[in-house]
């Protein structure tokens, strides 16, 4: 392979196996080059063609002109995730502006969705910018995503699942990045691709070793990794992808 596929990868902690397992393969350590981004980045990066692959949000996808998903491992859960929250010092009837996280798009779309549908309230939802945790006060909620919710969460009364949301009302599982390729991309990187990522899957426990950052206990992160996020793109998480993107066309 003469140019080395780009990839851009999560860069939280739900991604470490992932990560572990292409490290781990010389095949795709040899042929690739990995930046580890915020899921806006990935996004953006696919979009704008700087990557060839991305471990991308999928609320993007309708954006994408081509696009194919290019592996049966994903982001995703079952009920909650630990990792996705809505933040509040109040329930949410009396929410009055709910800030969006400027590191995530899927989230973002998620949140509304749930509030249209499922909730049935009509928040005033703001685009936030970096430190706006410090804003989320009174009648003030926040969509929170990724590694910083492990501390955060337990400075709130009011503490909102949005994965768990998602399964309570659609009885499904919620996927919130896929592996995505904005070209043809070669079968044989593709085949070695999937089995690197599978072998990081098959060694969790080895992937935190190398790449935690210690926000968790090394036991609580397993306990995420093995029982929160889900990464088999199985059909039951194709179903919850194919309704929350009609959702998405209805918006």
């Amino acid at each position: 392979m003469l140019n080395k596929i780009k990839i851009s990868a999560v860069s939280y902690q739900n991604t470490i196996p992932f990560l572990y397992g292409m490290e781990n393969s010389d095949y795709i350590d040899r042929n690739t080059c990995i930046s580890l981004d915020i899921p806006s980045e990935c996004a953006r990066k696919l979009l704008d063609n700087e990557v060839d692959i991305g471990l991308v949000p999928v609320a993007v996808l309708p954006f994408l002109e081509k696009y194919e998903i290019i592996s049966d491992y994903c982001i995703g859960s079952q009920g909650n995730v630990k990792s996705v929250l809505l933040l509040s010092d109040v329930p949410l009837t009396e929410i009055e502006t709910i800030f969006l996280d400027y590191q995530s798009r899927t989230s973002v779309s998620l949140i509304i969705i749930l509030a249209k549908y499922f909730w049935k309230i009509n928040p005033f939802f703001k685009h936030a910018k970096k430190g706006y945790e410090q804003q989320i006060v009174g009648k003030n909620a926040g969509v929170v995503i990724g590694d910083r919710c492990f501390t955060l969460a337990k400075k709130f009364k009011y503490v909102y699942d949005l994965s768990g949301e998602w399964t309570k009302y659609t009885q499904l599982p919620f996927v919130f990045a896929c592996w995505v390729a904005n070209k043809q991309i070669d079968n044989e990187f593709i085949n070695q691709f999937n089995l690197a990522l599978k072998s990081g899957i098959e060694h969790i426990d080895q992937s935190i070793k190398k790449h935690s950052n210690h926000l968790l206990t090394n036991s609580d992160l397993a306990d995420y990794l093995k029982n929160d996020i889900q990464f088999l793109l199985d059909e039951k998480k194709r179903e919850g992808l194919k309704l929350f993107l009609e959702f998405l066309q209805k918006e």
